[in-house]
């Protein structure tokens, strides 16, 4: 008789009532003082602006956009929305005009994504329309810097936990500076190309984790890889390269990872890549793949590792392979052998390459 299969419980993700964030908040506080007219914008939350501004102005339009499908779904899922609301996950915001801009900007956020965003904000902008930017950090001055360099004049307003700034078009745009990024690694012998871009994992450069998994996969001809959690597609483009047949699945949560994944496989001349943008694990088929390489964030206290776990499980054929890369194996070594067979762990240098078979 087959045993039972006992993995971690896959965590609830029915959305609950999240907390306003202090930049969300000051956004929201100001919603009476904008124009009605089209609003691109972001959330540091679940949309609670977006649909604030949507609700005070039933003739407007309001676009809220994520990079993120995991948040997206989230804030979908919140509320009903307007007929004037809607929330989008796309590599870059639409490329419409609009009158208003606002973006949610953290402390802890990246300073590139959040200039590309200024920038492409600036872009959409009608003449004459307005940005309004806020940020979690008291005693900003980066952000009123940046914003100064688009417009001549940027209303600064202090609060106690963040601070809001207004400030007006006056004129086009003379360059958009390009934040994507090509850079190239090695691997067995042959030099390969990568793209990434502003909010991908580990932007610019080949992270440790990824040469990890490079440095002990094996590839053979005709295998079915899924690259969970894909980043730039790097670990991808190295299988697709090992040996020939080989078909790969890139499944990110973020759709400019899942784009610089395809334009990496161009730039090489390689085929056998398909794309799938996901946070659930719902859009990759079942018993499929030969092989799933993963390198779960960190973050979550393990629901996202769960949810990999859970996934690849799925994915895998009856003796199919996972291959986890980690810093903090001990978690997966306790959990794995509840529903993979065969689960060992060796250190790699600074990381832990933990691996498990499905049962056949």
């Amino acid at each position: 008789m087959p045993r039972r299969v006992k993995l971690p419980k896959r965590h609830n993700e029915t959305p609950s009532a999240p907390r306003i964030r202090p930049q969300e908040r000051l956004l929201i506080d100001v919603v009476s003082e904008l124009p009605a007219g089209r609003l691109l914008c972001n959330t540091s939350g679940r949309g609670q602006f977006a649909r604030a501004y949507a609700a005070a102005h039933p003739t407007a339009t309001a676009t809220c956009w994520f990079l993120d499908i995991y948040q997206r779904d989230q804030a979908e899922a919140g509320e009903e929305s307007s007929p004037n609301l809607s929330f989008v996950c796309t590599s870059d915001p639409p490329a419409a005009p609009v009158d208003l801009v606002a973006w949610a900007l953290g402390r802890r956020g990246e300073s590139e994504l959040t200039r590309e965003m200024l920038q492409t904000g600036y872009d959409r902008l009608e003449l004459g329309g307005r940005m309004v930017a806020s940020t979690d950090k008291e005693e900003d001055q980066w952000l009123h810097d940046e914003l100064k360099k688009f417009f001549p004049k940027v209303t600064r307003r202090p609060f106690a936990d963040g601070v809001l700034y207004l400030a007006t078009k006056t004129e086009p745009l003379d360059k958009l500076k390009q934040y994507d990024c090509e850079f190239a690694f090695r691997d067995a012998g042959r030099l390969i190309y990568a793209y990434s871009r502003p909010s991908v994992f580990s932007h610019r450069r080949l992270d440790g984790g990824a040469r990890t998994l490079l440095n002990t996969m094996t590839i053979t001809p005709g295998l079915q890889v899924l690259d969970l959690g894909c980043g730039s597609g790097a670990v991808g483009l190295a299988a697709l390269c090992r040996a020939d047949n080989v078909h790969v699945l890139a499944v990110d949560s973020n759709p400019r990872a899942l784009e610089c994944a395809l334009r990496g496989a161009a730039k090489n001349g390689l085929t056998g890549l398909d794309t799938a943008l996901d946070a659930s694990g719902d859009a990759i088929p079942t018993e499929a793949f030969d092989l799933v390489l993963a390198n779960p964030p960190y973050f979550s206290h393990y629901r996202i590792a769960e949810l990999f776990l859970h996934t690849a499980y799925r994915a895998l054929q009856p003796g199919g392979l996972l291959t986890v890369v980690t810093k903090a194996p001990a978690w997966f070594v306790e959990e794995m052998p509840k529903g993979y067979d065969d689960v060992g762990s060796e250190f790699v240098k600074d990381y832990a390459v933990v691996t498990g078979r499905r049962p056949r």
